[in-house]
């Protein structure tokens, strides 16, 4: 009985351990599935790509974290993206910036340390593209980052990111954009991303200027035709940044991931946590997209802005910023976009987990404990009662 009970114990405690650290996040994310586009969609649109984005990580640094802290929530991240990877298989994956926490103030040493443990984590197969956008935390606000363009300099070095990113897959054309970049002053870091934007945006309008030329129909027009990067049927770019674009508040977030209500009270600081309102007018006027995408604030939110451009900011990915994180599955054609958002398991229900497997082997261990005593106490009684009894001494 007492070796069968500590089997129990042994057993029971290596199958919580593998559920909370390994099943529970097949459990909960294969409960997602990819936006389904309609019949008809689907025969009016070429192959639909799937992405999958997520933001802030904020891989911890040796400064601010406990180690502890860092291992907890590495492994839940890494474990988190390796399951939705081989569950899902995204083709494309957007990592929206903040991808450290101690970026802007780590040394090389730390920076590199930084990079190996990201790739490792975040590790994909050959045929999958991993695109991330520059966070605060990555190089600093634009009071750290332009005074230390070391910062950025590495930054972009390690992950190949030009100021402003255009590329085209499947016929969806995506423009990443340095948003730290877009202070408005004349630091080289803003200069270099405004000059960036303009000659994407030249880019991204060289079929309309061709397509105003053959319609006024002039040789010397049709003799200056540009020779386009991109063809004449693609469609509006989906812009990918880190800050949001310019909002007042977050009062018209909602779902369960949306800021609470304390913080939804609070005006928005440009520059701060988003970008102002003349780099918003700059990027809508610029790039005219479709869609933008953006982190930043940890909180979900989904917004139409004045002009009537959709944005999503996506919450944050680990939880250390928060108990339920997600990350976004787009199902995106060049004439229309579907989005899903997929919850990872919660913190909160780990933990309770984990403690009502605690109080099960507390007694499942003191019934075991209780049944060792008493069998310790038979034996005992045993060993006295066959115990043979002294001869007793009689005196004349």
């Amino acid at each position: 009985m007492f070796p069968r009970r500590m089997k129990f114990i042994l057993w029971f405690t290596c199958f919580v351990f593998i559920f909370c650290e390994w099943l529970v996040y097949y459990l909960v994310i294969f409960q997602c599935s990819w936006p389904e586009l309609s019949p008809e969609d689907k025969q009016n649109n070429p192959e639909p790509l799937n992405v999958m984005l997520l933001s802030d990580p904020h891989l911890l640094g040796t400064q601010d974290g406990h180690w502890f802290d860092k291992l907890r929530r590495e492994w839940q991240m890494e474990r988190a993206f390796q399951t939705a990877a081989t569950i899902l298989q995204p083709e494309v994956v957007f990592v929206l910036g903040d991808l450290f926490d101690e970026g802007m103030k780590c040394n090389d040493e730390e920076f590199d340390d930084y990079v190996n443990r990201f790739r490792k984590m975040f590790r994909h197969s050959e045929d999958v593209h991993l695109h991330v956008t520059i966070g605060n935390h990555d190089i600093g606000f634009h009071d750290i980052a332009s005074s230390n363009e070391k910062n950025y300099q590495r930054f972009s070095k390690a992950f190949n990111i030009p100021d402003v990113g255009l590329f085209q897959i499947k016929g969806n054309v995506f423009v990443t954009v340095n948003s730290i970049g877009l202070e408005g002053d004349n630091c080289t870091m803003c200069e270099s991303s405004v000059n960036a934007i303009k000659q994407v945006a030249n880019k991204l309008h060289c079929n309309d200027r061709n397509q105003r030329s053959l319609r006024r129909n002039l040789i010397k027009e049709l003799a200056k035709k540009e020779e386009c990067e991109l063809p004449f049927d693609a469609p509006l770019p989906i812009l990918v940044q880190h800050f949001p674009l310019y909002r007042k508040s977050e009062s018209k977030c909602s779902g369960i991931d949306a800021p609470p209500p304390e913080e939804m009270k609070k005006e928005n600081r440009p520059k701060w946590e988003v970008v102002s309102e003349e780099a918003t007018s700059l990027l809508l006027k610029s790039f005219m997209p479709r869609l933008v995408l953006s982190g930043h604030t940890h909180h979900g939110c989904y917004v139409i802005h004045e002009d009537g451009t959709p944005e999503l900011t996506i919450p944050s990915f680990s939880w250390r910023n928060r108990n339920n994180p997600s990350f976004i599955m787009a199902v995106i054609t060049p004439k229309k976009f579907l989005l899903s958002k997929c919850f990872i398991p919660q913190e909160n229900t780990v933990i309770a987990i984990y403690v009502f497997s605690a109080i099960v082997l507390v007694i499942a261990s003191a019934s075991v404990l209780k049944a060792y005593l008493k069998s310790l106490q038979r034996k005992l009684l045993r060993m006295l009662q066959e115990r043979p009894s002294k001869p007793t001494q009689r005196y004349y």
